[in-house]
C-alpha cells in the first residue's frame, strides 16, 4: 500500500500506514531495539533513546562516519520522532484488536527530486521491517522492488505537485 501525500500550508505531510499482526511491545521492539533495527534500516542506531536524544545515521562505507540525529519526540511504545535532514520523521504505533498500527508521518518543507528516492526507501524499509516481525531477514536492500516503488512515488509526488 503506498503512502498519501497531503500538502499543509508550509510543507507536505507523507502518511504511511501499515497494520500489523504483531504487538505493540514487538513492533516497537524492532523500531528502537539496535539489534532489531539494523535489520531493517542498517544504517540508523539508537544512541540515547528519549526525548532530545540522538540517533547515528552511519554511512556504513568503513569510515564510521556518520551523521546525528535529534530525537525531537518520544513516548515509550507510542511515538518516535526525529529530524531527517531538514524533514522530520515520526513512528506512531497504537495497539490493534489483531496486533498493532504502526504510522510513519514525514513531513517534507519541499518536494525535490530526491522526495521519490526517499519515500520508495522508507516503503521498502517498513516492508523489510514486517519481514523481520514474520521471521524474515533480508540479507540484502531489494533495489528490484525499490526501483518498482521509485516509480510509483514519483507519479505520486508528480500528481502532488499539480495539485
Amino acid at each position: 500500500m503506498l503512502a498519501t501525500i497531503q500538502k499543509q500550508q508550509n510543507s507536505y505531510v507523507v502518511k504511511f500506514n501499515r497494520p500489523l499482526s504483531h504487538s505493540v511491545d514487538a513492533v516497537w521492539a524492532v523500531l528502537t531495539e539496535n539489534d532489531k533495527l539494523q535489520k531493517w534500516m542498517n544504517n540508523l542506531e539508537i544512541i540515547d533513546l528519549q526525548k532530545n536524544g540522538k540517533i547515528h545515521f552511519n554511512m556504513n562505507d568503513g569510515t564510521n562516519a556518520y551523521k546525528e540525529i535529534a530525537i525531537t519526540d518520544y513516548a515509550e511504545k507510542n511515538v518516535l520522532e526525529f529530524n531527517w535532514g531538514k524533514d522530520t520523521v515520526r513512528f506512531e504505533l497504537s495497539p490493534t484488536s489483531s496486533g498493532s498500527i504502526l504510522v510513519l508521518l514525514e513531513t517534507i518543507g519541499e518536494l525535490t527530486d530526491h522526495t521519490p528516492k526517499d519515500l520508495a526507501g522508507w516503503h521498502i524499509c517498513l516492508d523489510l521491517l514486517s519481514d523481520l516481525l514474520n521471521g524474515t531477514v533480508h540479507d540484502e536492500f531489494p533495489m528490484e522492488e525499490w526501483q518498482k516503488r521509485f516509480a510509483e512515488y514519483t507519479q505520486l509526488v508528480d500528481d502532488v505537485e499539480k495539485i
